[in-house]
């Protein structure tokens, strides 16, 4: 005895010909489920196997829900996916490494401009016919 509303929509549910709400989210939200809601409703399948139905439909699950969670529970991943997802952070030494690294790029780019102003008055000392005396060095200059 299906009875229909203005909009044409076919009310089953209630006879009294209301017709279900038309307005459809705008993006719909992909659901995502904790590892301890997996473990829970896994055990609660497990403990009454006559209720599976009942369960998945009281939670909104899918069978499929069910079978890639027992895969994953099998697997040891079930475990894995309740840690906390995002960068790791970073041991001490790694600290130490990445501090040590900034600092020897800074100091190699004050190395090249010396270098450069080093190079500028040794040839403005050479156009000016001035001679510079050699420096001794201890041997690691190439």
């Amino acid at each position: 005895m299906d009875m229909k509303s203005e909009h044409g929509l076919v009310s089953k549910a209630n006879g009294s010909g209301a017709a279900p709400d038309p307005e459809v989210d705008p993006k719909a939200k992909r659901r995502r489920f904790g590892a301890v809601y997996k473990a829970k409703i896994l055990e609660e399948v497990d403990r009454s196997p006559g209720q599976t139905g009942a369960i998945l439909r009281r939670e909104g699950l899918y069978s499929s829900h069910l079978t890639n969670w027992r895969k994953q529970r099998h697997t040891g991943t079930l475990k894995a996916l309740g840690k906390k997802r995002g960068p790791k952070s970073k041991s001490p030494a790694e600290l130490a490494n990445e501090k040590l690294r900034k600092e020897l790029a800074r100091v190699q780019r004050e190395l090249e401009k010396a270098q450069i102003l080093i190079g500028a008055q040794k040839k403005l000392a050479e156009i000016m016919g001035v001679d510079l005396p050699k420096i001794v060095g201890n041997g690691d200059d190439e």
